[in-house]
């Protein structure tokens, strides 16, 4: 039986995530939402953020502004900043393991997701730094995205997927992503894969020198 972690970056979006959140309900599916600290600036934004931490989904942190790459600005402020800013903005909503996923540049997978700097940071305050190994695409291919989710999760034993709760991206397609895996027989899993945890606890657990830019 084929094993799927859902999760939704760059929200809360009003207008989107509340949506999202009654798809997930009707479908009885706990997520994850990692969540852009600039955008909960607005007082709506936060009221999503709390709104899916009641509904029983973990909150993790997406850096503040979703703009450089940890590893394309290696130096420590940038660093402290980007992840620690956004902490304090989930505050008491943080998942206890403090969950962050780094900025992907799409999705994609090298030395740009983290710096020397940025993994000590990590590990001192004890995060949970988590990647993915299915991202379809929602948000630049509305005709195939769905298509490859389903190819995707079927080619592996653990699919973490990784949606966007924005504009135009999943919510269209949603309910139909949903019922093709649940009629495929997949088993929902809230926790993530081990081999895409990079940190926690203040160890290392499979972060490689290849993620690291500097």
């Amino acid at each position: 039986m084929n094993r799927v972690t859902l999760s939704f970056d760059n929200g809360p979006t009003p207008g989107v995530t509340e949506r999202v959140l009654s798809i997930l309900e009707r479908a009885r599916i706990k997520a994850t939402f990692f969540v852009i600290g600039k955008k909960l600036d607005d007082p709506a934004a936060v009221a999503l953020m709390r709104q899916a931490h009641a509904a029983g989904h973990w909150i993790g942190n997406h850096t503040l502004t979703h703009s450089i790459a940890l590893g394309d600005r290696p130096d420590a402020a940038y660093a402290a900043t980007e992840i620690g800013e956004t902490q304090k903005r989930i505050g008491a909503l943080s998942h206890p393991d403090k969950l962050f996923r780094p900025y992907g540049k799409s999705g994609l997978i090298g030395p740009h997701l983290f710096s020397r700097a940025a993994r000590s940071y990590l590990l001192e305050q004890r995060f949970c730094a988590v990647l993915w190994n299915n991202v379809p695409g929602d948000w630049k291919d509305p005709a195939g995205w769905v298509d490859r989710c389903v190819a995707d999760v079927q080619a592996q034993d653990w699919s973490a997927i990784v949606l966007h709760d924005v504009a135009n991206a999943c919510l269209p397609r949603l309910p139909e992503l949903l019922d093709r895996l649940a009629n495929s027989g997949v088993e929902w899993r809230q926790e993530f894969p081990e081999n895409i945890v990079m940190t926690r606890g203040g160890a290392c657990i499979n972060l490689p020198a290849a993620y690291i830019a500097d």
